[in-house]
């Protein structure tokens, strides 16, 4: 019997066509509600998908068929990707498909909004000749500011350069050697280039810390007459904030193509007279809707046929042996390079080095590796980043990862030791394993301790002077925050020290702010790392 697809989303026929000359058998079936995807998923081996099916953990668990979902398209939001894992199933999507296509939208956009055609369009269509009211201002010598440079923002970087424009671009994972190759001018801060745009696009995936990053403070620095926009996800701006701008004048128009509710039931923003809106357009083309049914075709048929793994975010081909070997070794790598990266704070990174002692030395180290560059990397990317992808994405953006090993044991019997080269210096990391499944932080930089590396930490730099862990405890305690394991190192007695707290919440920032005052602090750090015994994101057994 062949392999059963499922297809609950509208596919171009061109896809359609591709499975079925594979040999595939097609279950095509659209506009099923939950229960029915549910129950339609007990006789697929895999299935294909667009926006318009959400995959949940109540859909995706007891499905012991299906081996594998496509979604045809970049976004995989409307999966649940930790039941996927759980449930052994891989999760795979079309990076390349609508790349063109969004970025096109884009400058369409851009000259759009430059331009003035929505009302000049509108005023001709309600009978009017008013060519006085739509000056608008040309692109050639303005400059664009793209807030993330992935596939689609390199490629709307591009297209501005060829329309003579000055680029200047955030991505803190792209070098500036990197980017000047492109002809873009990589900036290491947002605030960097805020005020010095006249225009500003976002191309960055919408997560905790780029939720609302163009907002009131950020807009209020920009130039008066600047616009904005935003073809990537509703909520990289903030929507009342860029209203607000508007009807002051400040922001003379916006371009947007995406909400944080589609269809948007606030209509304030979209009917101002200077904002220009599409209903996600985005991928909306003849092309990008084939190029991607082909893609999510050819990927599925390649993985139900011939076991080929393409575009995957959620797995690596390990055996179950082989997993069970490393898995504690890869969850250590990965807490560690989430902890640097978030210690960095937007530094250019430049390089990273590992160095394996002992127990840790005798695995594969370049699987641990991976999984320590996937956790390095995947808070600021625009896509999934596993330990298939993440130093290919580290090279691409300049950051060279080398690997030292020693099968002698020095002060522990297994040890990985993180360094991170940034513009700004150092940062160093050292964790080890006790049994198997605990992980400790035993150097952090200069300072030798014995943390938790789980959880909320606080990071507390300060002179070596009595009274402090009854400090922080008082100032936590204030604010309803509760201490649940501390460590820590210094140097020697009276000099550098550090405290690492693990928290059983995120401490206010109030709380922050009072231990900042405090004369004998040298800095202050939150990071938040997976709780313990917490799943690998993008790990599973193959069956």
């Amino acid at each position: 019997m062949p392999p059963r697809v499922l297809i609950t989303d509208n596919l171009a026929p061109a896809g359609l066509d591709l499975l079925r000359r594979a040999g595939l058998e097609i279950d095509l079936r659209s506009g099923l509600n939950p229960a029915q995807v549910r129950e339609a998923l007990q006789t697929a081996d895999g299935i294909i998908i667009r926006s318009g099916t959400t995959l949940t953990p109540e859909i995706l668990q007891g499905q012991p068929r299906l081996k594998a979902i496509v979604r045809a398209g970049v976004g995989v939001d409307n999966i649940d990707i930790p039941s996927a894992t759980r449930e052994g199933i891989v999760v795979m999507n079309t990076p390349a498909g609508n790349t063109t296509s969004t970025a096109e939208h884009t400058i369409a956009m851009l000259m759009a909004l430059s331009r003035n055609i929505g009302p000049a369009a509108a005023s001709m269509k309600s009978g009017k000749w008013d060519r006085k009211s739509f000056t608008g201002t040309q692109l050639a010598g303005k400059t664009l500011a793209v807030v993330g440079l992935g596939r689609i923002g390199m490629a709307v970087a591009r297209r501005a350069l060829g329309l003579e424009m000055k680029v200047i671009g955030y991505d803190p994972f792209l070098s500036t050697q990197k980017g000047a190759e492109q002809g873009i001018e990589v900036v290491r801060n947002i605030d960097d280039l805020i005020d010095r745009c006249d225009f500003l696009t976002v191309h960055t995936p919408l997560t905790d810390e780029t939720r609302g990053v163009i907002n009131a403070a950020r807009i209020a620095r920009m130039k008066k007459g600047v616009r904005i926009i935003n073809c990537a996800r509703g909520g990289i701006v903030d929507e009342g904030a860029l209203a607000d701008a508007i009807e002051s004048g400040h922001v003379a128009g916006a371009a947007l193509d995406v909400f944080v509710k589609e269809p948007p039931d606030d209509q304030r923003l979209i009917k101002l007279p200077n904002v220009l809106a599409t209903p996600h357009l985005g991928a909306s083309t003849d092309e990008a809707q084939e190029l991607v049914a082909i893609e999510a075709a050819e990927i599925l048929g390649g993985f139900l046929l011939r076991g080929e793994v393409r575009h995957a975010v959620n797995m690596m081909p390990l055996t179950a042996a082989e997993m069970n070997d490393v898995r504690v070794y890869l969850d250590l790598a990965r807490r560690l390079g989430l902890l640097l990266a978030q210690l960095n704070r937007g530094a250019q990174v430049t390089a990273a080095q590992l160095v394996f002692r002992g127990e840790a030395a005798s695995k594969n180290t370049r699987i641990i590796t991976s999984a320590f560059a996937a956790g390095l990397l995947e808070q600021a990317m625009d896509a999934y980043v596993n330990i298939v992808n993440a130093e290919m994405l580290a090279k691409e953006r300049g950051i060279r990862i080398s690997e030292q090993v020693s099968t002698e044991q020095g002060d522990f019997a297994t040890l990985i030791r993180a360094t991170v080269e940034t513009e700004s210096g150092k940062l160093e990391a050292a964790g080890t394993v006790f049994g198997r499944q605990f992980q400790r932080l035993v150097r952090f930089d200069e300072f030798a301790l014995d943390a938790h590396l789980d959880g909320v930490l606080l990071i507390y730099h300060h002179r070596d002077v009595p009274g402090q862990i009854g400090f922080l405890g008082s100032v936590l305690g204030k604010h309803g925050v509760n201490i649940a394991h501390m460590a820590l190192g210094r140097v020697a007695p009276g000099g550098s020290a550090v405290g690492v707290f693990n928290l059983d919440s995120l401490p206010p920032e109030s709380a922050l702010a009072e231990i900042r005052d405090n004369p004998v602090c040298t800095g202050v750090n939150v990071v938040q790392l997976p709780e313990p015994g917490a799943p690998l994101p993008w790990l599973v057994s193959p069956s």
